[in-house]
């Protein structure tokens, strides 16, 4: 099996000096051109739109529209919806910074949301994570992704069934569903990172070696990595269920609260992972010491059996002529007839008192 190497992500600091709203990417161009793909939805209609590197034409007023932006390098692009929907420009700020923590935010006219989603590849044992940022406002959504890949499937799927709930509620609730949609995917990773601690315990308790001990390190490092994405995360659903933004309908109280459970279970799981993991390093060093001693138990056992031995050999190897024994018919067999003996008393002895 081929390993990948690890793949660190470009960034760009913004440079200091800079006025607040000034718009700068600060990640690595992961897709070829930027893409928007637009949703326009209410019960009885549903219409999709996709364009690249154009803004699409402005939504109807008696539906739902969701613009899905992804790629973040086109500036233009991002500032463009931004104006069009009287977005502040400390928003757009922030959808640009991908080092920016999970957030809440909430204005006159709709509520702001950064996420991070993240996946586990399994050969490499890394987490990887995507900045994502929710805009809501009044009849539309803004949702920004740094990749191409289709985070939000399950959620189209939704829309796309007639009689679904999305199709009945307003931005408040598709804003929910696409965060309730990112953290469960978060049990699904900690799901694989599960394995991949098992992984490690059957390889601890069976055959551990000199890389086990990296391997344990590694992956806790990368649920520190969880960790920081979830724990802010934690704070902004916090906010989100206690807004009070006139966007955000009562019916939607329920729904936000049920994600707030789900994002303190899997906080819980990750420091349960992480309290694992700490086990299995103790438990790494204890298999490791214990194979140790067993090694020298057997060393020193026969170390212990050879002392009288080599006593007896460095008598009767000195080169005296006044030695009786040395002229003894069957003193060569007596004396390895006693070496044996001493030997077998000694193995009865040890296995005796339990040394073996």
């Amino acid at each position: 099996m081929k390993s990948k190497a690890k793949k660190s992500r470009k960034r760009t600091v913004r440079k200091p000096g800079l006025s607040p709203g000034t718009l700068v990417f600060t990640g690595e161009k992961l897709v070829e051109a930027t893409s928007v793909l637009m949703l326009q939805y209410n019960e009885a209609e549903l219409t999709e739109t996709a364009t690249v590197d154009a803004l699409p034409l402005a939504p109807s007023e008696e539906k739902i529209a969701w613009y899905d932006v992804k790629g973040l390098h086109n500036v233009a692009l991002v500032e463009a919806l931004g104006k069009r929907y009287g977005l502040h420009s400390l928003v757009l700020e922030d959808v640009l910074d991908i080092q920016q923590r999970p957030k809440f935010e909430e204005y006159d006219e709709g509520i702001f949301m950064i996420l991070n989603a993240i996946t586990f590849e399994r050969e490499t044992r890394q987490v990887q994570l995507e900045h994502i940022a929710l805009y809501a406002g009044r009849g539309f959504l803004l949702s920004f992704q740094e990749k191409d890949d289709d985070t939000f499937a399950p959620v189209r799927e939704r829309i796309r069934i007639a009689n679904g709930r999305i199709r009945k509620r307003g931005s408040d609730y598709l804003a929910y569903a696409l965060a309730d949609s990112i953290v469960d995917n978060y049990f699904v990773v900690l799901d694989q990172v599960q394995e991949a601690i098992e992984e490690l315990e059957e390889e601890v308790m069976y055959h551990p070696n000199s890389l086990t001990k990296s391997k344990i390190h590694r992956l806790k490092v990368q649920l520190l990595i969880l960790r920081k994405a979830m724990l802010p995360l934690r704070e902004a659903i916090n906010w989100f269920v206690k807004t009070d933004c006139t966007i955000v309908q009562p019916e939607t109280d329920v729904f936000t609260r049920d994600l707030y459970d789900h994002i303190i279970q899997a906080i819980d799981m990750v420091e349960t992972s992480r309290d694992i993991l700490n086990g299995l390093y103790d438990l790494y060093l204890s298999e490791i010491s214990y194979r140790m001693n067993n090694v020298i138990q057997l060393l020193t056992i026969i170390s212990t059996i050879f002392i009288p031995l080599t006593f007896l050999v460095g008598v009767y190897g000195m080169n005296f002529d006044n030695m009786p024994e040395l002229h003894w018919q069957y003193g060569y067999f007596i004396v390895w007839g006693i070496m044996v003996a001493i030997a077998v008393w000694m193995l009865f002895y040890f296995r005796r008192r339990k040394w073996l």
